[in-house]
Order: structure tokens, then C-alpha cells, then sequence
């Protein structure tokens, strides 16, 4: 397994549920990892193709919900409000995520912040990465995983370990392991505030001055963000930064005078498509790839997981 963010961690829990042994390669401890960065709510973003992307959501929706009953350290079911400026059209479809959420009813009005038409309540998981990526890796290790601390600059750094097979879940890094240029940046920077009591996460995917969401967490609020496809750069933007504040509080205007923690950049795998893909003849073992989640990473990890065991399970005639 090369990689140890949310992805590769995933996919190492199912593997050794079916009991293969796996090694984790990565060069990054879990908080230098883009995972451990992550607001990570639950919301189909900047990934395709659709029907894979909608697959994987609902098989990934129904762990997370089954994780926050029982307790999972950093998963919560979180209360969830997408505003839109234009009033509702009767012709116009549910948005294509809501058949995996359950039930998603009209906001009331007083429900709305100055300025809406209309939103749409439901509820969908939050996990805390800080505590949830720990927790994940903690059971990986229980369960006979071996950590291996390296870079790699190609696959074939890991023929050493003897694998039968290797997966490649590298996230940003995946496709330059494999010379796929199709892989690109997507810069997110957030602004973590003091939470002033918020408990309903509330995103504009239109807001006129970029993306807005914010998603209360237990002992703070995570306030984004940006999608700045192929740019490199993770140092915080001052100005960006001012903008997120000021278009979070258009959406949520109990964050008035919430006091600024810090300011992060992540950056996330793009790719025309996910790649979820067995290669049998690329090297001298077959390879199973597994990136290019873009902005959906814990939305559609633990689908693409599923896909993953399976397609090992195939390799190795289970």
C-alpha cells in the first residue's frame, strides 16, 4: 500500500479484514498528510465520472453513518443546510447526491440567512480528521500492518518489500509514481475559527464571491474555501483569507466576531476521472490504483475502498 492518508488507510482496513498482510509506505506522518488537513464533510465535490462518483458516495455515506452510531472517534452525523440564491422550479431534479442521504426536506424560511431563496436540509457525516485519521490508522497497525517510512519516487521503489500486489494510493503524489500527467492540483484553502456555538453546517456552492461552507466541529469551525485548480502554491492567502470570513458570514452570520485560529492549504488529487483501476502488465505485479478523489476524498473513500479489496481479491483468486 503506498500511501497513508485517508484513502490508503481505507483500503488497508478492508484488505487486512480479508486477510492479506499489507505494508504502508508513505513519506509523510499523518498530520502532513492533505487527509489530516481536510474539512471532510460528506458532499460529492470536484470528481467524476457521476455514476461512479454516486456508487461510491452511497457505499461511503452508509459506513460513515454507521461509524457515527457507534462512536468512532471523530465521525458525527451532522445536521447540513445548501442555500441557493434562485427559487425553487418544480421541473428541476433533487441534485443528483440526495437519493444516498435519506430524508432532505425545503428549509422554512426562517431557517434561510438574509438573501436565500431556498435550501435543502439533511444530515450527512463530519469527520474530524485530527481525531478520526489516528484512530484509522491506529486499527490498520492492530490489525498486523506493517509501517514503512520512505519516499518513493516510482512504484518500483517497493519491489523490496516482496509484494503480491501494489496498490497505489498516493493522493497527490499517485500519478507521478506512474507517470500519469492527467493529475493535477487542486489548492483548498480554509480558516479555522472559534466555534461561537454553531451546530448546522451551511454551504453556497454559488456564493458570488467563491465557495462558502462552514461546518461546525466540537471545538471549532472550519470556514472555506477554494478549489484553485492547477495551482501549487500552500502558502495561506491574506486576502483570501479576509474573503472566506466575509463570504462564511453572508451564510452563517453567527460567526460575527469569531476569533481566527489559523489559516491552512491543502492540496488535492485532480484527475479527469477517478482512477480505480487493476494493471496486470505495467510491472512485474499488478497494480491497483486508487486516486484522483479531487475534493470528495472522504465522500467516496470508502467506496472506492470496496472497489480496491475487490479487485486484489481477483489478483489473488479469492
Amino acid at each position: 500500500m503506498v500511501g497513508a492518508g485517508v484513502s490508503g488507510l481505507s483500503c488497508a482496513r478492508l484488505l487486512l479484514q480479508d486477510g492479506h498482510d499489507v505494508a504502508i509506505v508513505s513519506g509523510d506522518p499523518l498530520d502532513r498528510t492533505t487527509s489530516y488537513l481536510a474539512a471532510a464533510v460528506w458532499f460529492p465535490t470536484a470528481a467524476g465520472p457521476a455514476d461512479a462518483v454516486a456508487r461510491w458516495s452511497a457505499t461511503t455515506y452508509d459506513i460513515l453513518s454507521e461509524e457515527a452510531r457507534a462512536l468512532v472517534p471523530g465521525v458525527v452525523m451532522r445536521e447540513s443546510l445548501v442555500l441557493y440564491r434562485d427559487a425553487r422550479d418544480p421541473a428541476r431534479p433533487e441534485p443528483a447526491w440526495a437519493a444516498a442521504v435519506g430524508e432532505v426536506r425545503e428549509a422554512d424560511p426562517d431557517e434561510l440567512p438574509p438573501g436565500y431563496a431556498r435550501g435543502l436540509r439533511f444530515a450527512v457525516p463530519l469527520v474530524e480528521m485530527p481525531d478520526y485519521l489516528p484512530h484509522l490508522h491506529e486499527q490498520v497497525l492492530a490489525a498486523g500492518a506493517s509501517r514503512v517510512m520512505r519516499r518513493v519516487a516510482r512504484l518500483d521503489d517497493v519491489l523490496d518489500l516482496a509484494p503480491d500486489v501494489i496498490v497505489n494510493a498516493a493522493g497527490m503524489g499517485a500519478g507521478a509514481l506512474v507517470h500519469d500527467d492527467t493529475v493535477y492540483p487542486v489548492r483548498g484553502q480554509i480558516v479555522r475559527v472559534t466555534n461561537p456555538g454553531l451546530t448546522l453546517s451551511v454551504r453556497d456552492e454559488q456564493h458570488p464571491g467563491g465557495r462558502a461552507y462552514v461546518h461546525p466541529r466540537s471545538a471549532d469551525c472550519i470556514l472555506g474555501g477554494t478549489l484553485d485548480v492547477g495551482s501549487w502554491s500552500t502558502e495561506p492567502d491574506p486576502a483570501e483569507t479576509a474573503a472566506i470570513l466575509r463570504r462564511c458570514t453572508d451564510i452563517a452570520p453567527g460567526l460575527a466576531g469569531a476569533e481566527v485560529i489559523d489559516t491552512v492549504v491543502g492540496l488535492r488529487p485532480g484527475r479527469p476521472e477517478v482512477r480505480v483501476e487493476l494493471v496486470e502488465d505495467s510491472m512485474e505485479v499488478p497494480v491497483v490504483h486508487n486516486y484522483g478523489h479531487g475534493g470528495s476524498g472522504i465522500t467516496i473513500g470508502w467506496g472506492c475502498a470496496r472497489e480496491v479489496a475487490a479487485l486484489v481479491a481477483e489478483v489473488a483468486g479469492d
